[in-house]
């Protein structure tokens, strides 16, 4: 195992300390789920009706109905035996995929995405433990994909920052953002809240077509990492890119060219809009130069 990341490091690879270092913001964190929460027991009403602690209506005495549960007040006041209905509560899984693939190694400003992918991370692992739901987890690069099965406690929270930290890829395949997907849709099960992390770089219509087939049954989160450079060419001049191996001159001096180059961006997030406002996903832009909390606070506010 290597060691983890020195503090000026953190810019390029995050360290488990910092994971572990932001249970105190993710407090502030709220995932808000689209159904009402009740207040005791679990945090989310299931569609089943069964005998948990969250009223769900009163109805005529049915045979075979809990003595314990009859509604005494309607039954004196209709003269007809009724019944208290409950709706039975559950834990709610949250999965979160996060995209480590090369392109997600890259910043000219703030952090790499790849850092920024495993900071929102954390903090949504952090709120979800706090409310007591289960968490699992997928990672996914060209080396291969890494799921974690949904688990309770903080035992699973910290097998998946370790994960976060020192990916072990089986060796698998689904290194593309179709396949993880793909893999997405059989390990992420129905009424899960699911949030994918990633540049979204090789998206196409078969990934689309996974995605809506995860929307259908559950509720689905993206957030899209990207540097500034991506969106926006610097003002005229010379600039050298390298990463190690090769350099790359980028010279911004046409106007047009920077043009272009925005509102190709501009083509390409509004595809992602477009596309979740179609399957009723929720999109959330992120900037690798933005608080990852504060962008998970403006999502929960929408929410």
């Amino acid at each position: 195992m290597s060691p983890s990341p020195s503090p000026e490091n953190e810019r390029i690879a995050v360290s488990l300390k910092t994971l572990v270092d932001l249970a105190k913001p993710a407090a502030t964190l709220k995932l808000r789920p689209k159904r009402i929460r009740a207040a005791q027991s679990g945090n989310y009403l299931s569609h089943f009706k069964g005998r948990g602690m969250a009223f769900a209506e009163t109805r005529l005495y049915q045979p075979g109905d809990d003595v314990r549960r009859m509604d005494w007040r309607v039954t004196a006041r209709t003269d007809k035996p009724h019944s208290k209905v409950f709706c039975e509560e559950r834990e709610r899984p949250l999965f979160i995929s996060v995209d480590y693939r090369p392109s997600m190694a890259f910043a000219t400003r703030g952090v790499f995405k790849s850092v920024q992918a495993a900071k929102l991370a954390a903090l949504l692992a952090w709120a979800a433990q706090q409310q007591g739901d289960r968490i699992g987890g997928q990672i996914f690069s060209d080396a291969g994909c890494l799921e974690l099965k949904p688990r309770s406690g903080k035992a699973a929270l910290l097998r998946f920052f370790n994960a976060l930290v020192y990916p072990v890829y089986p060796g698998n395949g689904g290194g593309t953002l179709t396949e993880a997907l793909a893999r997405l849709q059989h390990h992420a099960h129905p009424g899960s809240r699911i949030y994918v992390i990633s540049d979204f770089r090789g998206l196409n219509p078969l990934a689309e077509n996974h995605l809506a087939l995860i929307a259908r049954h559950c509720e689905v989160i993206l957030l899209h990492i990207f540097d500034p450079l991506e969106s926006q060419l610097p003002e005229k001049g010379r600039y050298r890119f390298t990463d190690k191996i090769r350099d790359i001159v980028l010279d911004t001096g046409e106007v047009k060219q920077r043009h272009d180059y925005h509102q190709r961006f501009q083509s390409r997030h509004m595809h992602l809009k477009t596309l979740c406002q179609k399957l009723r996903m929720t999109l959330l832009p992120c900037c690798t130069n933005q608080s990852p909390i504060e962008v998970l606070n403006l999502n929960s506010s929408r929410a």
